[in-house]
């Protein structure tokens, strides 16, 4: 019965060592750069290694997969929980803030300003020049770097808002800054996007140039397309240096954001994210729909400090 344990470790091990990489941040090289989006699916196959290790009666192979589902759950779970506090203790004013990715301009500009009829701001990715000129009629103020193709950004407000530069990321991908009256930064991130072998680097590098959380300077704010899940060791160093996900503090960090929104058979994902400095209350988040996009725009309710 020498193939029980073989079959048993066999099923065991794929789940075991993407654990491994999950937890060690062992995934910045192609493939694993995209398949780590994917953990939640992988944290619930697990269950199947478990079942199977017991139905073979093999005892030490059935402690590992037990040990990884432990292992990945305690990766995952979290975010499907609502903090304690998501308000933190800010008693400021309420800043509703909006993202959306318009997949090169392509989306409907009077349909995004629709679903941004009551928020004070929209970060917006993939701005186009045509966009930003119909977009803009909406709002009396703006910082707009417009660009064809994917590396335009630009953030719109309905209140008074001052250009604080734009981050250059490799590749062409911009990121927006704004200064709101309070002093508070906004930013309208996107960094290059690792969809191959040669984009993993461009990305990094993206990350590198990403600004930490400044605890004893202005709040700061970042909104927009990531390119990464909180499964990606890059997007959860920037969140150790002072930030907080909206979505995972309000338990709704499951929800999708990328994938199958534009047609493509691509399970759904959490790429665009709202990450609040820890001064700054979360009090609700929104993901909603824009046909033709391959993102959801994120619409979320801060409490300033």
């Amino acid at each position: 019965m020498r193939w029980k344990p073989i079959a048993a470790w066999s099923a065991v091990l794929p789940g075991a060592i993407w654990a491994v990489i999950r937890i060690a941040g062992l995934d910045s090289w192609y493939p694993m750069v995209q398949l780590i989006a994917f953990t939640p699916y992988i944290a619930g196959l697990a269950l199947f290694p478990v079942a199977f290790t017991l139905l073979l009666r093999q005892r030490l192979a059935a402690i590992a997969a037990v040990v990884t589902v432990v292992a990945l759950a305690a990766c995952v779970l979290p975010r499907w929980f609502t903090d304690g506090d998501p308000i933190n203790g800010a008693k400021g004013a309420d800043l509703r803030i909006m993202s959306a990715n318009v997949l090169e301009g392509t989306a409907d500009p009077d349909q995004l300003a629709a679903l941004a009829a009551d928020v004070d701001l929209v970060a917006v990715q993939e701005l186009t020049p045509d966009f930003a000129a119909a977009f803009t009629k909406h709002f009396p103020y703006a910082v707009s770097y417009p660009a064809p193709g994917v590396g335009g950004s630009g953030i719109f407000s309905r209140v008074p808002i001052r250009d604080a530069g734009l981050r250059r990321n490799p590749w062409g991908f911009t990121q927006a800054i704004a200064e709101l009256p309070s002093g508070v930064l906004v930013e309208s991130v996107h960094p290059a996007a690792p969809w191959g072998r040669e984009a993993v680097e461009p990305w990094r590098e993206s990350y590198r140039r990403q600004q930490s959380a400044t605890p004893d300077g202005p709040p700061r704010v970042l909104v927009g397309d990531f390119n990464a899940t909180l499964d990606h060791s890059t997007l959860r160093g920037l969140l150790a240096s002072g930030y907080r996900d909206a979505a995972a503090v309000l338990g709704k960090g499951f929800t999708g954001t990328w994938g199958p929104y534009d047609g493509d058979p691509i399970p759904p994902v959490t790429l665009d994210h709202v990450l609040a400095d820890r001064r700054i209350g979360i009090r609700d988040l929104e993901v909603l729909d824009l046909p033709t996009s391959d993102h959801r725009p994120l619409r979320a309710v801060l409490v300033l400090p």
